[in-house]
């Protein structure tokens, strides 16, 4: 599978070379239409809209914020959009948002007449350092995460971080934890740094944390397309995350798949302390991290008994054994590692007494 190009930011932004790139002759016919939330129509459209003049015909579709749009319905209502504008096998989709975006626009146009050409703009952290890359599309079915989906990669990801000055402090705080993640895995020489700029509050983000982090991910893909092996590195923290963002759904206390992530990450490291002997001190430091940004909800034990149920339906799941990547130390992580319930248990009851 052909990998998407990314447009990195420099000095400019990426769009207008982005720009150039589609008055190409292989975009000779192309039509466009924009899809994107609320949000992203009132604070990223004009800017968009503004560096891109190829763009000022398109038509655009607007869908609700967050996880809700990613179902099923939202998706056949976007097909029958397309059919409604006559939108042919050269109309080419932008998906300008976050993750949830990028998932379901990329979804929708890789379905739609056996499979449209899409270009994802992340206007979010999550977004540009996660979900916008890698090629995963997926649409959520009755309260479980990512469930109906299929690997399709767009022809570009246009990383421009201007994008970021629209985003609220709380939507920034959730993109820290896949940016932790991202250096926990990578062995960044700036993690324990970042650890203690978090944890004073006097954490800036810059251009160059968001391109490493996005190159990080860019070249595990390109070596596992597919996440068949190494891959699967990228889903430390995830199979409790997805949980925990299905459970606190089901109890209409909605939680960000970022903070979701974050809860996760203690989870994979309180396991892999205790099963892989992972040293005490890096849990140490990444819970005072956590906890200076979310602190746990306080899970009962029929809390666990409803979250272990979603964790029963994760996709990396073998055999009915749930699979999770735990770490050794920074930058040697191990992949399907199981893990029975009880530890599930033990884990979740353990991050609740936090506070």
């Amino acid at each position: 599978m052909q990998q998407a190009k990314i447009l990195y930011p420099s000095r400019l932004s990426p769009l207008p070379r982005l720009n150039r790139l589609l008055k190409s002759s292989h975009y000779a016919n192309a039509k466009y239409v924009i899809l994107l939330d609320e949000n992203t129509y009132t604070h990223c459209l004009p800017y968009l809209v503004s560096r891109m003049r190829v763009l000022e015909e398109a038509e655009f579709l607007v869908v609700p914020v967050g996880e809700e749009a990613k179902s099923i319905e939202i998706a056949s209502q976007l097909w029958g959009a397309l059919l409604d504008m006559n939108a042919d096998r050269n109309t080419i989709i932008i998906n300008l948002g976050g993750g949830c975006i990028s998932d379901l626009g990329g979804y929708v146009a890789a379905c739609y007449k056996r499979g449209i050409r899409f270009i994802n703009i992340p206007t979010t952290l999550i977004g540009m350092v996660d979900a916008a890359i890698g090629g995963k599309t997926a649409v959520n079915i009755e309260g479980y995460k990512n469930q109906v989906g299929l690997f399709a990669q767009p022809d570009f990801i246009a990383i421009d971080p201007t994008f970021l000055d629209t985003l609220p402090a709380e939507e920034v705080s959730n993109g820290l934890f896949e940016i932790l993640k991202t250096m926990m895995l990578s062995n960044s020489d700036i993690y324990h740094s970042v650890c203690q700029l978090i944890q004073s509050n006097s954490l800036v983000l810059n251009t160059e944390m968001v391109v490493q982090c996005t190159r990080f991910k860019s070249n595990v893909v390109k070596y596992d397309p597919f996440d068949k092996s190494a891959r699967k590195i990228l889903n430390l923290g995830h199979t409790f995350a997805h949980a925990f963002e299905s459970f606190h759904k089901s109890i209409n206390s909605p939680l960000s798949h970022g903070k979701a992530v974050g809860l996760g990450l203690w989870c994979a490291l309180y396991l892999s302390k205790f099963k892989l002997g992972m040293s005490p001190s890096l849990l140490e430091e990444y819970q005072n991290t956590m906890l200076s940004i979310i602190k746990p909800h306080p899970y009962t034990l029929k809390d666990t008994e409803t979250i272990l149920s979603y964790m029963r339906a994760d996709k990396k799941n073998v055999d009915g054994m749930i699979l999770c990547v735990l770490l050794q130390s920074l930058g040697l992580p191990l992949i399907d590692v199981p893990v029975d319930e009880n530890e599930i248990r033990d884990t979740i009851l353990s991050l609740a007494k936090l506070q």
